[in-house]
């Protein structure tokens, strides 16, 4: 039981955990929801006890988290609208004190991207793009084989990129951003604000609690309204990728988590949509795949390869 690294996924509504090997192998894991811990000290306190009942907390190498508007130069978490934490949130340092281990913070999607890149469906790729489809979007760019962090260390917020003038109040206090259309809760808005002839037809109206998921359902079972959502939300992210492409000319878009779920049905309404509105030099050149690692785990194990990088310094290439 050596070489382990813990892998913490903090997201807007749920913090996915796992303690992972340098091969990749999940030894453990779990999840718990993000706003059942009030503070991210009581995080840390928790995690902590997860890791003392699971291994040696001696064979720990350290603690690499993903989590909305990390950043890796800081090691804090800068006003994520997603969090119920507000303000600057020193992770780092927070982790560091009460492990006594190297943490590492970095942006849930760039942590999604190098376990893609490790682990799971962009091996073969050198440049692409991670899109994660969760309580917001983000996104992780891959290019020849380096992750992009940008001068601040903030680089890919794509999902802040607004795409429809004056639309649907974000997060993040601006209109028209792009996960308030295409993430898990911008798909609910949608139910709620088209308007449509088949809208009181549907299931959907029925549903107290609706989702993303129950919206792909019921589209796949032939509801009318829930297909025009999916139409709806396949033409506004495969546009905005189109618009993307040219800033980073990647072999892939790699979609995760959230829609992406429901496979060829939606993807290939997005690539679609994406060709249709792709610049002519790009067309026919930019795949749209789906993660190959399941909604929990993809995160975790991208923070805990971060982690391997640059403690120990290891050539998964040679690994795998």
């Amino acid at each position: 039981m050596d070489k382990i690294a813990l892998g913490v996924d903090i997201g807007g509504t749920n913090t996915a955990y796992g303690l992972v090997d340098h091969k990749g192998k999940i030894l453990v894991e779990d999840s718990a929801p993000t706003r059942q811990f009030a503070s991210a000290r009581d995080l840390a306190g928790f995690l902590y006890d997860f890791v003392q009942k699971n291994c040696d907390i001696d064979h720990l190498v350290g603690i690499g988290i993903g989590a909305p508007n990390g950043n890796q130069f800081t090691g804090t978490i800068d006003f994520a609208p997603n969090l119920h934490w507000k303000g600057v949130i020193p992770m780092v340092e927070i982790f560091e004190k009460k492990f006594n281990k190297k943490a590492l913070l970095s942006n849930d999607a760039n942590a999604a991207a190098i376990g893609e890149k490790l682990f799971g469906n962009a091996k073969d790729l050198t440049d692409f793009v991670e899109i994660t489809l969760g309580t917001g979007l983000g996104s992780g760019i891959i290019s020849d084989n380096e992750l992009l962090f940008g001068k601040h260390g903030i680089a890919g917020e794509y999902g802040h990129i607004r795409v429809i003038p004056n639309g649907r109040l974000c997060g993040c206090g601006r209109k028209g951003c792009l996960e308030t259309y295409v993430s898990s809760t911008g798909v609910v808005r949608s139910i709620r604000e088209l308007n449509s002839v088949n809208k009181q037809s549907s299931k959907l109206a029925d549903l107290s609690e609706p989702s993303a998921k129950k919206v792909f359902e019921l589209a796949l079972e032939g509801d009318v309204f829930a297909r025009e959502i999916v139409d709806y939300t396949a033409e506004i992210l495969g546009s905005s990728l189109a618009d993307f492409a040219a800033f980073s000319d990647p072999e892939a878009f790699i979609l995760f988590g959230g829609l992406s779920l429901s496979g060829s049905y939606f993807t290939d309404k997005v690539k679609k949509a994406m060709d249709a509105n792709l610049l002519n030099i790009y067309q026919h050149k930019i795949e749209i795949r789906v993660s190959a690692l399941n909604e929990l785990n993809a995160a975790i194990l991208g923070a805990s390869a971060a982690i391997f990088w640059n403690t120990l310094k290891f050539n998964f290439n040679e690994t795998h």
